[in-house]
């Protein structure tokens, strides 16, 4: 009896040990991995900190509504657009995001300083889809669909309250949105606008003949938080 209570209790505590990397989302090791390995492994496959965690050193626009704390980027409900002082034309960006009940927020790609930002550039959504308020939305209007041209497939956001990750990949005028693992868009702007001339949203969106612009956030008064920014430029060999 004495030689299975001690069996059973260094099974609990081993257990207990592995538990916090028993997680389910693909992401989610980065709580309980120092930042540095997170960092170095990241850079030995390309990538680059878009955000320090520190300061917004390296954006611009509407940052005196975002702010820099405890390792977040924080879209205030006052926050508007915010975007890479640098631009880009093919990449991979993969950060974290975590709602507000009811938060709407965008990924700006390839975007001019300029213009609305879903036509004169492309908006990548990011929304509550939950949200009683926008339970009367067209599919190309939830999150992960290419703003008003390519809907997203849904039922892939975690609780609201929780982290999410999302990686995009843009490669020409090919766009790829995987959503805590799940790919949940996978097309081809050319072809979803019948080679630019017509979305399925019946507007002008000149943004996505757009080879080249910044990357950004693209805020609605709601709360959003981001963190772990991280983008490898495709267009470098």
């Amino acid at each position: 009896m004495h030689r299975l209570s001690l069996f059973v209790g260094l099974f609990l505590i081993l257990i207990l040990q592995v538990k916090p990397y028993l997680k389910a989302d693909a992401f989610a090791l980065i709580e309980e991995t120092p930042r540095l390995d997170i960092t170095k492994t990241l850079q030995d496959e390309g990538f680059v900190a878009l955000f320090n965690g520190e300061d917004l050193s390296g954006w611009i626009g509407d940052t005196k509504n975002h702010k820099a704390k405890d390792g977040m980027l924080i879209c205030t409900t006052k926050g508007g657009n915010i975007y890479t002082k640098d631009e880009y034309s093919d990449f991979i960006i993969r950060f974290e995001f975590l709602l507000s009940p009811g938060s709407n927020n965008g990924l700006g790609i390839r975007m001019p300083l300029k213009g609305n930002p879903s036509y004169d550039g492309t908006e990548i959504q990011i929304l509550d889809n939950t949200a009683e308020k926008y339970s009367q939305l067209r599919d190309y209007q939830y999150h992960g669909s290419v703003y008003g041209v390519i809907p997203a497939k849904r039922g892939f956001l975690n609780p609201v309250g929780e982290w999410n990750f999302q990686e995009v990949h843009v490669t020409g005028s090919k766009v790829k949105v995987i959503l805590n693992g799940e790919i949940i868009v996978d097309g081809d702007l050319a072809e979803a606008s019948n080679n630019y001339t017509e979305t399925i949203d019946k507007r002008s969106h000149p943004g996505i003949e757009r080879e080249k612009g910044h990357i950004g956030f693209l805020g609605h008064g709601s709360e959003v938080k981001f963190r772990n920014i991280y983008l490898k430029d495709l267009s470098k060999p």
